[in-house]
């Protein structure tokens, strides 16, 4: 991986690169962003969500998780349009909880997650990696529409 797609989180502790996704209420892909770990989640939220008004326009609700907090929401509210609503933790739990709304992202990583080539970075360029998760994501996609197992 090159090392100006390639960076560190120190919140999340991950290394490289992360991946940013928006998605149908029944999961499906609607837009998907790569970047390096050390954009923060509202810069690479904000380019998302241009790009996902752009082309889906008649999208009114957004869902997200604590990350996508702060400027955000003044910016899908004042210039998209969109109404942004952030699904929080409570701080009184501890370990895994389901939380409404966020596990339909969650579910999609998984399901993403079976195509081999997604379980590692492998890609050098980040249009790559979007590609590869996309093509994956029409794979699941055409399974579930055809009824064949995984």
């Amino acid at each position: 991986m090159p090392a100006a797609t390639r960076g560190f989180d120190g919140g999340k502790k991950v290394n490289g690169r992360k991946r940013h996704i928006v998605v149908h209420t029944l999961g499906l892909l609607l837009a998907v962003m790569v970047t390096a770990a050390s954009v923060t989640d509202r810069d690479a939220g904000q380019t998302l969500l241009v790009g996902l008004r752009e082309r889906h326009w008649r999208v009114t609700q957004v869902w997200d998780d604590g990350g996508y907090t702060g400027r955000l929401g003044g910016f899908t509210r004042g210039v998209l349009r969109v109404a942004l609503t952030v699904v929080k933790r409570s701080d009184d739990t501890s370990g895994f909880t389901v939380l409404p709304k966020r596990w339909l992202v969650e579910r999609t990583f998984a399901w993403l997650m079976h195509s081999r080539r997604l379980t590692r970075d492998y890609e050098t360029r980040t249009d790559t990696s979007e590609a590869v998760i996309r093509w994956s994501m029409r794979m699941v996609t055409s399974r579930r529409l055809v009824g064949r197992a995984r």
